[in-house]
């Protein structure tokens, strides 16, 4: 660990991985949304992991989820969004892919949310924009975090990027995030490892690390 102008800056993971002021963000990992990637067994069972090694720790979770608007509700950039990913020359022929209380929009089996831990829904690929998120992470002191989920390459890399622009140390876990789209996926890790901001990580290491800390 660095230490300047009486500030402890990390240089490694180990140093970012205080369970005092690290959290834990669980993205998308919806019914909805895992079911369209092909590796999602590998996914969902390192998310497990990571997320026993934080409850052990007592590292504060937070669980994301996605939907989409109504149709009468749904703006220019939700409505230009469905036709490019449903493949439509019109926004009247879109409907909404993941509807709020929809059996697709609810959690995997096994990551339900647990006493102390928070569910935030939003509309946007940052779990930063227009959620709650950043206000409670930086409330309770929350430096670095940990992010895993699906998928890297739509919504995983804007959220760290937003991040770190806040002052965050972005912590992604790449196998324990999936992708709809491999080469994608691969451009972004190697984008966001070539830009410096977030630490690329994976399951064995951060589990070891974090269950290593007295």
């Amino acid at each position: 660990m660095d230490r300047f102008n009486g500030q402890d800056v990390p240089e490694t993971l180990a140093d970012a991985l205080d369970p005092a002021t690290l959290a834990f963000v669980v993205y998308d990992m919806q019914q909805g949304v895992l079911s369209q990637i092909g590796d999602a067994d590998r996914v969902l069972t390192n998310v497990r992991r990571l997320l026993a090694v934080a409850r052990e720790r007592r590292v504060r979770t937070v669980f994301m989820r996605h939907y989409f608007m109504p149709t009468e509700l749904a703006g220019v950039f939700q409505l230009r969004q469905a036709k490019i990913w449903q493949h439509k020359d019109r926004a009247a022929d879109t409907h909404p892919l993941i509807a709020h209380g929809s059996p697709g929009f609810e959690l995997v089996a096994g990551l339900e949310s647990g006493p102390g831990e928070a569910v935030f829904d939003k509309i946007t690929m940052s779990a930063f924009e227009g959620t709650p998120l950043d206000i409670v992470l930086r409330d309770c002191g929350v430096r670095a975090y940990l992010i895993a989920g699906v998928a890297i390459e739509v919504g995983i890399e804007p959220t760290v990027r937003h991040s770190a622009d806040l002052g965050y140390i972005p912590i992604v876990v790449r196998d324990a995030c999936g992708a709809g789209d491999i080469a994608a996926s691969q451009r972004s890790i190697e984008s966001l490892r070539f830009a410096g901001d977030a630490i690329i990580a994976d399951t064995d290491e951060v589990c070891a690390l974090l269950s290593g800390r007295s």
